[in-house]
């Protein structure tokens, strides 16, 4: 069951319920107190939820189609590109999933005084999905001493950071404790529009946190491979985890106020939505194994190019309406999509001349130094469209509904984490079956499972028993939710990305740096962290605080680079 976010909806529900739980003070003398604000030793865990879910979720969303989308190569920005094209990620800073997990710990808090098993649940599987997040991307963090600014122990105001195994750790405790907690718990006290993931089912919400728990099992396989061994097997005979993509965890998108998909178009003011475009890498993929998601993603580029030796130019200043020449070269963004969508522009080149990729679908190269003016764009500049590149489908244009959700975990990532296991002998069924399994998962949340039967006779997508086909699919599969694609990578190799000639280092980043509010006012604690860090050939002049340096889940090995 899927619930729309409609947030107030929810924090009206949510303060009703409230209300009538608590009683109103209406003391003259007391005018330093908000009469209008929630005490929070008596809020209500309803208020508290849909803020928490929201937040996580848009958070996670963000990352992959920003940032992490650039790292594995899903898409690629023709302006204000540094951060998304080539890991400029000095100020990748940590506050927001902070205050998400300050206000899920005062959820957790509630839930303990009330007694009640479910909202507990809920806070550890938030608890461990954000702080998965954190320590995926940045390493060591603050975890056992952290959320605890209101104590009177003035050591917690400079939190130290932990390990990354130690939050690993953690992560994988509290998910075993959230699901024992889902085993007897009642929904009897929630509201439902207020879960904005499962609306108040128990049976989803245990399913989410076994999956999220297979999801850190294989994050830890190649440092404690006997417990994630142990682990994966165990939940894969409880078939208690996410079996179909009806049942993934997503959050909708419903173009409300503060529910508005990311790279939405706004009118008079296109230039975001144009920043983002295909990138070559994932373009290959799609086309080479003719992928029926291509389309889903991507829009096929405005004007075609096609060739003609014998052209007495390089190109031709114009582009041509249905074969017939027109008087401009290039039209306004808006008039492709809204006046000639469905007609057929083309622009002619000279192949002895020039070389131009004349695709139907062409993505910009990883890195370019000037992406912008990649394939003869008549019209580069920051935020500009580029006509003769792929765009996202324009799908993406709009402000929510369909496909456009925050997918956390899917039944397509858990099928390719049981075919993965599989593949190492595990003993969790057929890694053929489960490999397939995620591919028609992937087809059905996209809404493309017609072009399944067509899709896996391809050649490259036929099942060959291989570990790299089986990431390389799941890479596929985590579109607009790279974060997950980008840990794949740093643990496998795959798939082989080649960072492009703008990076700072030939090879791709490994992870985000500390923000400046830890060095200026969290110095002593970050230093165990720094120490904590692996340089490499490529750390740079960063030292170890490079996206280039190795954290403890990848010191010692040889991957990905």
């Amino acid at each position: 069951m899927k619930i729309s976010s409609k947030l107030y909806k929810s924090l009206f529900l949510g303060l009703v319920c409230w209300v009538g739980f608590t009683a109103c003070d209406d003391k003259l003398d007391e005018l330093n107190i908000n009469p209008y604000g929630i005490d929070p030793t008596e809020v209500n865990p309803n208020l508290l939820l849909p803020g928490i879910l929201a937040s996580a979720a848009q958070s996670y969303t963000d990352l992959g189609v920003n940032n992490l989308a650039g790292a594995v190569q899903h898409t690629q920005k023709n302006g204000w590109f540094t951060g998304h094209n080539n890991y400029s990620w000095e100020d990748a800073g940590w506050g927001g999933w902070y205050s998400i997990l300050r206000n899920n710990n005062l959820l957790y808090e509630r839930a303990v005084t009330l007694d009640n098993d479910f909202f507990q649940g809920v806070s550890l599987t938030m608890k461990s999905f954000v702080f998965g997040n954190v320590t995926d991307l940045w390493g060591d963090a603050p975890y056992t001493d952290a959320l605890q600014g209101d104590s009177d122990d003035t050591a917690y105001q400079y939190p130290a950071f932990d390990s990354q195994e130690v939050i690993y750790d953690g992560v994988i405790a509290d998910l075993k404790s959230a699901v024992a907690l889902f085993e007897t718990a009642s929904s009897a006290a929630v509201i439902s529009e207020n879960d904005l993931y499962f609306g108040g089912d128990v049976d989803q919400w245990k399913r989410f946190a076994n999956s999220l728990l297979l999801r850190y099992y294989m994050r830890i396989s190649s440092k404690k491979p006997d417990v994630a061994k142990a682990g994966v097997e165990a939940i894969y005979a409880s078939g208690d985890y996410i079996q179909s993509s009806s049942q993934d965890a997503v959050l909708d998108y419903t173009g409300g106020s503060n529910d508005i998909w990311i790279t939405r178009h706004v009118a008079l003011n296109p230039d975001d939505f144009q920043r983002y475009q295909a990138c070559q890498t994932f373009i290959d993929q799609l086309m080479g194994t003719s992928d029926p998601r291509l389309s889903t993603f991507f829009a096929p580029v405005r004007v075609q190019w096609v060739a003609d030796e014998s052209l007495a130019s390089a190109s031709e200043d114009f582009i041509r309406l249905d074969g017939e020449p027109l008087e401009v070269v290039t039209y306004a963004f808006d008039d492709f999509v809204d006046l000639y969508s469905g007609y057929d522009f083309t622009r002619r080149y000279n192949p002895e001349e020039v070389e131009y990729n004349d695709d139907m679908y062409v993505g910009l190269p990883p890195g370019l130094a000037v992406p912008s003016s990649y394939n003869g764009n008549p019209s580069p500049g920051q935020g500009t469209q580029n006509q003769h590149v792929s765009q996202l489908a324009d799908t993406y244009m709009n402000e929510g509904g369909g496909i456009l959700k925050s997918r956390l975990i899917s039944a397509a990532e858990v099928s390719f984490i049981f075919a993965e296991a599989a593949l190492k002998g595990w003993s969790v069924g057929s890694a053929e079956t489960h490999y397939y399994a995620g591919i028609m998962s992937s087809l059905e949340a996209w809404e493309d499972q017609d072009g399944y039967d067509e899709f896996i006779a391809q050649e490259g997508v036929a099942f060959d028993n291989t570990v790299e086909q089986v990431i390389t699919q799941k890479w596929v599969a985590s579109w607009t939710a790279a974060a997950e694609s980008f840990a794949d990578f740093k643990r496998t190799g795959y798939p082989a990305l080649q960072a492009g000639p703008l990076s700072p280092q030939p090879v791709v980043a490994l992870r985000f740096q500390y923000g400046s509010d830890e060095y200026n006012n969290n110095s002593e604690s970050i230093t165990g962290a720094l120490d904590r860090l692996e340089l490499t050939d490529y750390s740079g002049g960063f030292g170890k605080d490079s996206q280039w340096s190795k954290s403890w889940l990848y010191q010692g090995t040889t991957v990905p680079w």
